[in-house]
């Protein structure tokens, strides 16, 4: 019975990926209940207990620095996550950009379907990108569309595929955080206590990798979900979004529990800054990457996000990276061991879009 299960379900997802529409194709079909191949239980669960957002902290660019610099570091050591305020980046380039993706996703079916492909081939994806965890078993598919836009390492990528419009915004965007981004780097090498331009001389911090997410309303918002819980592979990622909501955050309350999920509510104007594992290692454990994930809040509306992932710029073989030798000490000796970009991301393929994979980059406590 298991293994006709399994086989069913492979045809089933087979058609899906072969239909080139995404879920927003079934949204468009009429689809009244969720297919299996997304549903996360048999049965409806009632949403799980979350708090506000009033547990994220916001960090106000325009304080005196050494205020900012204290915010960042209490926000990344204990939640991992915060809204950066007051950053500087024009609210008309965030909207507009945010309307775009949401106007590449709702465009006609047609038009998205020769983009689509499961791997990131080319500076331009899109697809609804499975969540991989063979070991675990097969997970459901996200309730999810995502359109992946590379813009390096090299020459200048071709985004002639895009939708002009759609085009030109999404670059106004990343040309904007890209300023945003290297300040964020040297934010937090001052939070770390090793000089603005420690980050960036290290690492060479880029935004090169964009994914706009659509999450189409839902017949069952509690059968699916938006994403599972995971961490970013990154050194951070800074996200902006609609109005809609569902991001949860994973905020651990001491008991040893796991702790509660958060729902981080849109903050307007704000753009929302989540420390990765990348990050998390460089630190030494100093900063937080922590668990995260998307639940589906309506029936009518749909949620557009825009994460732009920051990494380092080197990916030689020679370019290791652990923990920077100023954060380690007799009394907190290397919790990792160093790896490369590449090794790094491929750990990250095989281990699956959920939880951490960082683990396995752990120095034995017998070493």
């Amino acid at each position: 019975m298991a293994a006709t299960e399994d086989h069913d379900a492979a045809a089933a997802l087979a058609v899906f990926h072969e239909s080139r529409t995404g879920v927003r194709g079934l949204v468009e079909s009429g689809v009244t209940a969720v297919p299996p191949i997304f549903l996360t239980s048999a049965t409806p669960s009632p949403p799980s207990p979350a708090t506000t957002a009033s547990a994220i902290p916001a960090v106000d660019l325009s304080l005196p620095r050494s205020d900012t610099v204290a915010l960042v570091r209490a926000a990344a050591r204990s939640c991992g996550f915060f809204h950066a305020i007051n950053h500087g980046v024009p609210a008309g380039v965030v909207d507009s950009a945010v309307s775009a993706a949401r106007a590449f996703h709702e465009q006609p079916r047609a038009a998205r379907s020769a983009l689509y492909s499961l791997e990131p081939v080319g500076a331009v994806t899109y697809s609804t990108i499975p969540t991989n965890a063979p070991q675990k078993g097969a997970p459901p598919l996200p309730w999810r569309d995502s359109l992946r836009v590379r813009f390096g390492p090299g020459e200048a990528p071709d985004l002639g595929c895009l939708p002009a419009a759609c085009r030109g915004a999404l670059q106004e965007y990343q040309r904007s955080l890209t300023g945003f981004g290297k300040e964020m780097a040297g934010l937090l090498s001052e939070a770390l206590g090793v000089g603005t331009e420690r980050l960036e001389q290290a690492m060479q911090v880029e935004g090169w990798l964009m994914v706009c997410h659509y999450y189409p309303p839902c017949p069952e918002p509690a059968r699916v979900v938006g994403s599972l819980e995971h961490t970013d592979p990154s050194l951070f990622t800074v996200l902006a979004q609609d109005g809609v909501g569902g991001l949860q955050v994973r905020r651990d309350d001491g008991s040893g529990g796991g702790g509660e999920w958060v729902d981080v509510a849109p903050v307007t104007g704000a753009l929302l800054v989540n420390i990765g594992d990348v990050l998390k290692v460089v630190s030494n454990d100093e900063l937080n990457s922590v668990e995260h994930r998307v639940v589906i809040k309506s029936t009518q509306d749909a949620r557009v996000s825009i994460a732009l992932f920051f990494n380092p710029a080197k990916r030689d073989k020679s370019d290791l990276f652990g923990p920077l030798p100023e954060l380690v000490t007799s009394e907190k000796p290397a919790l990792y061991r160093s790896f490369t970009v590449p090794e790094f991301m491929n750990s990250r393929r095989e281990h699956g879009h959920i939880g951490s994979s960082i683990e396995q980059f752990k120095v034995s406590s017998s070493q």
